[in-house]
């Protein structure tokens, strides 16, 4: 009589042991390549937020060198700081052409930095018409959108040696009000006056869900 052989082969209570096995590394192996790609995801909107940064403080620090200060615009109003705004006059140079001035104003509107210029003038009196536009938020050109998600804009201003915050009046003994780093045409003193203009201009842009601001210094420079 032959002896009995037996087959090859896993026992249920062996299966059901590897397959338990299996799922916990399935599982674990999930969570990790999970984790990976949302910290991807991550940093890819990060790196996106910074770069969108990086162009509009490049469009702002273009603006700043092409600043017309007080007497480029015959002792009128060319810079105008305040919480999530910021208003100046530029000049604008095109080849074979008489230099123009053009006012420039950015803005947070609705969680998004925009970007609003006018058309360019020489004529002093449409400058005071369109410095009055663009202060007022009455100015309906278009708006070129330079960054989203951006919670607020802090602006400080360079004057006598010391940063001096947005809505702290830096020219209150020139007769400025309202937070406003600008020279007018009715100064008694306008020497004086322009003693007291800044001579540079520091941008601190919140972003949405970041702890720190980004922040970046201009020279006021034309």
């Amino acid at each position: 009589m032959r002896p009995f052989l037996r087959q090859g082969g896993f026992t249920l209570v062996e299966l059901l042991v590897a397959i338990s096995i299996l799922a916990i590394v399935a599982v674990l192996g999930w969570r990790g390549l999970d984790s990976i790609v949302r910290a991807r995801t991550t940093l890819t909107t990060q790196m996106e937020t910074t770069r969108g940064m990086q162009l509009a403080f490049a469009q702002m620090q273009s603006d700043c060198e092409r600043i017309a200060l007080r007497d480029v615009v015959d002792q009128r109003p060319f810079l105008q700081v305040g919480a999530d705004r910021i208003t100046l006059v530029r000049q604008v140079f095109v080849d074979n052409q008489p230099t123009r001035l053009q006012v420039v104003a950015y803005r947070i509107v609705n969680g998004t930095l925009i970007r609003r210029e006018s058309q360019a003038t020489r004529d002093l009196v449409q400058l005071d018409a369109l410095w009055q536009a663009a202060t007022s938020d009455a100015d309906t050109s278009g708006a070129v959108e330079l960054e989203s998600n951006v919670a607020s804009m802090q602006v400080a201003t360079w004057v006598n040696k010391d940063w001096r915050q947005a809505g702290v009046d830096p020219n209150a003994n020139a007769g400025a009000t309202g937070g406003q780093a600008s020279a007018f045409a009715n100064q008694v003193n306008p020497d004086a006056a322009a003693s007291l203009d800044p001579t540079g201009l520091q941008v601190a842009l919140q972003v949405q869900g970041q702890q720190a601001p980004l922040i970046k210094s201009f020279l006021l420079v034309p």
